[in-house]
């Protein structure tokens, strides 16, 4: 399965985007609410309509930065929220782009890759992220028929991300919204 741009747009196009909740998704918003430092340099790739940036820069977060490989929930996003800077919404290929972060946001970008990616995932992830910078989220801790969504198990996602991180967290998600409740894992994985 080719999962590349006409892929995505076409999903977006025909309103097959169920894994888009419409607002941030509880786990990641109580994550956000603890956070302390409003400068921190946060990059979410294959952001969407990126609620999750979304709350960041309407709760003071002043670096905010969303990519995505598809035009159209990036403009949805730019729509809603006029006054975020353009520049910061970013159309590309998520694994082409440079910069350095402080924290990196997962919500379902990995679920969407194709799993063949997964162990360049972890790589990238590292490499985008300042020393002590930490990739944080939520994975399934389920498998579905086909996909999009791909899910896993913990132990698979230990094996891409052992090598690159130190693991802080990796448990089950105790605040899932409904639909996915016992269904994910929260993750906060540190580069050392």
């Amino acid at each position: 399965m080719d999962l590349n741009e006409n892929y995505w747009q076409n999903r977006y196009q025909n309103s097959q985007s169920d894994w888009d909740v419409g607002y941030v998704a509880t786990p990641l918003k109580t994550y956000f609410d603890q956070l302390k430092d409003k400068s921190l340099k946060i990059l979410i790739p294959g952001g969407g309509n990126s609620y999750e940036a979304e709350y960041l820069h309407q709760n003071g977060f002043t670096n905010v930065f969303v990519i995505d490989l598809v035009e159209e929930p990036l403009k949805n996003f730019q729509k809603r929220n006029p006054e975020f800077p353009s520049e910061n919404l970013i159309h590309g290929n998520f694994f082409d782009y440079q910069g350095q972060f402080n924290l990196i946001v997962e919500q379902t970008f990995f679920c969407a890759l194709d799993p063949a990616l997964r162990p360049n995932y972890a790589r990238k992830m590292n490499e985008l992220l300042v020393t002590s910078g930490k990739l944080t989220g939520v994975l399934f801790n389920c498998e579905f028929e086909g996909g999009p969504p791909f899910g896993g198990s913990k132990a698979e996602y230990l094996t891409y991300f052992e090598p690159f991180f130190k693991i802080k967290t990796c448990e089950a998600c105790y605040n899932s919204i409904k639909p996915r409740t016992d269904r994910e894992f929260f993750i906060i994985l540190e580069k050392e």
